[in-house]
């Protein structure tokens, strides 16, 4: 079983910046996949960035250009750095690990930290 704690969420202006940090309990080098989903109230969770074990990443269209995700094996952690927030990225944001690839739906889920973008 492998426990992903999340933080770094928090509220920001319109305009601000954010970096959300995921710890794994596990060596993430076992885990092909992993990245961050959110979900807004009264909408469903949506994939926002995710990086496999070779460093190939995919972000939704909406944050392209905005947010970037890497990996630091050495402390198990994975980052979503958040530039030029928008109102609309009001949410709670979830990290996630698959043992499959981008493709692959997660396997496990961290408990979500919330991100609350002023406008």
């Amino acid at each position: 079983q492998v426990q992903l704690v999340e933080s770094g969420g928090g509220l920001v202006q319109a305009g601000g910046s954010l970096r959300l940090s995921c710890v794994a309990s596990a060596r993430i080098l076992t885990l092909n996949a992993m990245g961050w989903y959110r979900q807004a109230p009264g909408k469903q969770r949506e994939l926002v960035a995710a990086i496999s074990s070779g460093g190939n990443t995919n972000y939704a269209d909406s944050v392209k250009g905005r947010f970037t995700i890497s990996r630091i094996y050495a402390k198990n952690t994975v980052y979503l750095q958040m530039s030029s927030l928008e109102f609309e990225d009001t949410a709670v944001y979830y990290c996630y690990a698959a043992v499959g690839g981008l493709g692959s739906g997660p396997d496990y889920w961290g408990q979500g930290t919330q991100v609350t973008v002023s406008s």
